[in-house]
């Protein structure tokens, strides 16, 4: 049996402030590489088979912390690289609103037919994304972690549960939570949803989702 973990990545000042990250390599900021070394600790107690990450150092350095514990190389793919924002890269959230309007109406409402201006669509995600889960689990066994982006998690959530993307906003990732799905018998299950128990010595309030 395949087990896929879907952490994300730990916080940044860019998701405390609400501005769209997209491709921008921010870092983790001094709570989110708190959070990380939370997240890896915990996964330490697991045998973990690999570890995979976006080359995006917010999550390469979450996934450098759990590999660090299982003796893996993190094996970066550019297929868990988060969602290419365009236009509205490095712009805070109430600008977007104010400066994309209708756009920003319709990604709140039916992202699954939005495409990013000079950027990406949910459907390019999902494609590239799903593509990785199908190579991985056509040889591999054990547990796999895929550290990636907010974004990313939620439509591979969809996908592996057999929804569409207009499903994006009823699903939840928090900074460092961990979704797990079971694979046997060519069925994914979900067992864990953002699951993020083991981040309450920080003692801080999750984010709004963003």
């Amino acid at each position: 049996m395949t087990t896929i973990i879907l952490a994300r990545h730990g916080e940044t000042e860019w998701n405390a402030e609400e501005i769209f990250r997209g491709r921008v390599d921010v870092d983790l900021n001094e709570t989110g590489i708190r959070e990380a070394e939370l997240l890896a600790e915990h996964l330490s107690y697991m045998t973990i088979a690999a570890v995979y990450s976006s080359p995006l150092k917010r999550a390469l350095q979450t996934a450098e912390m759990i590999a660090r514990h299982h003796d893996v190389k993190v094996e970066v793919s550019p297929q868990l690289i988060d969602l290419d924002y365009g236009e509205w890269q490095g712009l805070s959230h109430e600008t977007v609103r104010d400066r994309y309007g209708q756009l920003y109406h319709e990604w709140l409402n039916s992202p699954q037919l939005v495409k990013m201006p000079a950027g990406e669509s949910l459907r390019d995600v999902r494609r590239r994304a799903i593509s990785l889960v199908e190579d991985i689990t056509a040889k591999a066994e054990g547990a796999i972690v895929l550290v990636s982006h907010r974004v990313i998690h939620k439509v591979l959530i969809c996908a592996l549960l057999a929804l569409d993307s207009s499903h994006f906003w009823n699903i939840r990732i928090d900074t460092a939570g961990i979704s797990v799905f079971a694979y046997e018998d060519d069925r994914f299950v979900l067992t864990r949803h953002n699951d993020t128990s083991f981040l309450k010595p920080i003692h801080k309030a999750p984010l709004s989702d963003f």
